[in-house]
């Protein structure tokens, strides 16, 4: 046994000891490290992630992933304590809108419902009207009313892709995740031209010139779920890389290829087995949402939850 696994197996017994006497629950998202989802309770979505710990008796919540999502299990679990493994993990899309920007912009369209995608803070959500995942942002955009404007944010491509499936004119905030951005259409040319019986699965987050050459738009779980079920044999994944451990997991028998290898989100790379055990160790780091935030926030996802 080398070096490196003896101590991944001390820090692994380490990380389950401590997390049996504090009663927690590890949640990893798709995007984390290998090591990270192996140790982890649940592997999934920032939303769903967040609904399972809450449907659990766990009293420590210890969610790796980035900071919205934490204060979104913050939200749905207001008696659990939520930690962050490493602080630093933010979202950059989430930051691309402040509350004052977007009171500035209801002031513009003050007739407008806001629609906010769950990649923002809470007090973003608590600002918004509703919210929705990438998974049913296009339902959520159907279920409102014809003759009310929609305001989505904030992301511009997720609003675009919804706006086309739903055949609604949305007003679009200008934010986008970076990591999507960096997959061009050039890289999914010259990945099917490389494997061209592969299907190609791809994020909402990503532009729409990659999004038209896609065989399926789905979520995170949405790209697991379709290549479990598919006859296909091979995949084309535009998202950010972190899930193909997941996916390589789940089926050994198919092979998985990055639209792009520099789809890799550093926030989503920061947590790991020693952070895990430190946190634990010591219940750092602590999120923690005001009360009258996390009330409008939630009743933004509840009016979600109501549709979907």
């Amino acid at each position: 046994m080398h070096v490196g696994e003896v101590k991944d197996e001390k820090l692994i017994s380490g990380i389950l000891k401590l997390k049996a006497e504090r009663k927690a629950v590890i949640l990893a998202h798709n995007y984390q490290i290998g090591e990270v989802q192996d140790i982890a309770d649940f592997v999934g979505d920032s939303l769903g992630l967040s609904q399972q710990a809450a449907g659990t008796d766990a009293e420590v919540i210890v969610f790796c992933g980035v900071h919205f999502m934490a204060e979104t299990a913050k939200i749905l679990s207001p008696d659990k304590t939520v930690l962050m493994p490493d602080l630093n993990a933010g979202c950059a899309m989430a930051n691309m809108i402040t509350p004052r920007q977007l009171k500035e912009m209801k002031k513009k369209h003050p007739e407008a419902v806001v629609v906010c995608y769950v990649n923002c803070t809470a007090e973003t959500k608590a600002g918004s009207d509703y919210c929705c995942t990438s998974a049913n942002a296009v339902k959520v955009v159907k279920s409102i009313p014809q003759d009310k404007e929609i305001l989505f944010i904030p992301d511009k491509y997720l609003g675009d892709y919804a706006s086309k499936q739903a055949n609604r004119k949305l007003i679009l905030w200008e934010g986008y995740c970076p990591t999507h951005r960096r997959i061009l259409a050039e890289d999914v040319l010259r990945m099917k031209a490389q494997y061209p019986k592969a299907e190609v699965l791809v994020h909402p987050e990503c532009t729409p010139d990659v999004i038209a050459m896609a065989d399926k738009v789905l979520s995170t779980s949405g790209i697991c779920n379709r290549a479990t079920e598919s006859d296909s044999e091979e995949f084309i994944i535009g998202t950010e890389i972190g899930i193909l451990h997941r996916l390589e997991r789940e089926n050994p028998q198919k092979k998985f290829y990055p639209a792009s290898i520099l789809s890799d989100c550093p926030n989503m790379k920061l947590n790991n087995l020693e952070k895990i055990l430190w946190s634990l160790e010591d219940m750092i780091y602590p999120v923690e949402v005001p009360p009258d935030i996390a009330r409008q926030a939630k009743k933004c996802i509840d009016r979600m939850l109501e549709i979907v």
